[in-house]
């Protein structure tokens, strides 16, 4: 198969209007021995160059099921304008000098998406490097981001919940939406939202979960992990 960095910006994507947000991420394999070098190479080329309206991230994918073999993922997001201008404008000497490097170093690509974010609850100011991830199929969109809502509001996350949908990539088992819970250190997210609760907080969490159960239309969970931010430009 081809490298992913030869093919990455050969895709073709089409954004959908209507939110303020998108994301297109490419996921990876690298062997550990050439990690270090395939982060550095990542560093240095977005530590120079830098585009308008994006966020570039680069996370490794630590927890995982075996079938799930990423072992590194890049995202871009930003507004739609900004996303259009990235992959209208992105390439040139440097970029193919990059892609040239990684692709003596990157094992393989498995998988490339895109999609919008669609809400954000807690603190979204603040560094959560850690993140556990959740790859959905859901029924009724409608119902899910009702009951969502509901739920994160009845329920304040100590650090921040963020979820979307896949607009493209998704795989057989049909995932369409994703939900990411930020942590900022390996004790929070080990010990996760129940962690250091009272048995009454506990309790009212339990019954705020019951009811997100039973009204969200319909979900089911395709998988989830645990990601480590790696780089962020």
């Amino acid at each position: 198969m081809k490298k992913f960095f030869t093919i990455l910006f050969l895709l073709t994507f089409m954004l959908v209007s209507g939110q303020e947000r998108y994301w297109t991420n490419y996921s990876f394999i690298v062997e550990p021995e050439n990690e270090s070098t395939v982060v550095k190479l990542i560093d240095d080329y977005f530590k120079e160059h830098t585009y308008e309206g994006i966020t570039v991230t680069l996370y490794a994918n630590h927890f995982h099921d075996q079938d799930n073999e990423q072992t590194h993922v890049i995202g871009f997001s930003g507004s739609l304008d900004a996303m259009g201008n990235l992959y209208n404008t992105v390439g040139g000497d440097a970029w193919d000098l990059l892609g040239a490097r990684l692709d003596h170093f990157i094992k393989d690509g498995a998988g490339a998406r895109m999609g919008e974010v669609k809400k954000t609850y807690g603190d979204a100011d603040g560094d959560y490097p850690i993140q556990r991830y959740y790859i959905l199929d859901v029924e009724d969109a409608g119902a899910f981001s009702s009951s969502m809502d509901k739920f994160n509001n009845d329920q304040p996350p100590k650090g921040v919940v963020v979820w979307g949908n896949v607009t493209s990539g998704s795989s057989p088992e049909g995932e369409n939406y994703w939900v990411l819970v930020g942590y900022k250190d390996f004790k929070g997210a080990i010990g996760g939202a129940r962690a250091g609760l009272t048995d009454d907080q506990k309790a009212s969490r339990d019954a705020s979960w019951k009811t997100f159960d039973e009204t969200n239309g319909g979900v089911r969970m395709v998988r989830s992990g645990l990601r480590i931010r790696v780089g962020k430009w």
